[in-house]
């Protein structure tokens, strides 16, 4: 595994740990981060910095559906541009329907931190888990 990829698997690491300000510390103060198109979070894409991700991307996340896992099977690529594969895992939190979807991630990088994000999901498998 290259430096990239170690460190786009600390960025799951931190985030599976509840480590918020971990996580920040390894963002680009002028971070841009995308949500996939026609996702739920797709609506304020993009984010700028990480008190938007913060506010528009994780807080709602936490707040959507329960137990909320991002597990990535495979992280590939880099030195600047690497993609992780894998799945996001959860229950909603008005539904209590099972979220259980396919995603990637390509995570840009510069300077030992993320520079953008572009997330990659199933939305319509993700849109069941909220109806």
């Amino acid at each position: 595994m290259n430096a990239s990829q170690q460190l786009v698997t600390k960025l799951y690491d931190l985030f599976a740990a509840g480590d918020v300000p971990g996580f920040l510390a390894l963002l680009r103060e002028d971070v841009v981060w995308n949500e996939a198109e026609g996702f739920v979070l797709s609506d304020r894409n993009p984010y700028v910095g990480p008190q938007a991700i913060v506010e528009g991307v994780f807080a709602r996340v936490v707040a959507t559906w329960s137990d909320f896992k991002a597990t990535p099977r495979e992280i590939v690529g880099g030195p600047e541009v690497v993609t992780a594969f894998g799945r996001y895992t959860g229950v909603h939190s008005t539904t209590g329907k099972r979220l259980d979807v396919q995603f990637a991630h390509t995570w840009w990088l510069r300077d030992g931190k993320v520079a953008r994000f572009q997330q990659m999901v199933d939305t319509a498998g993700a849109a069941r888990s909220m109806s």
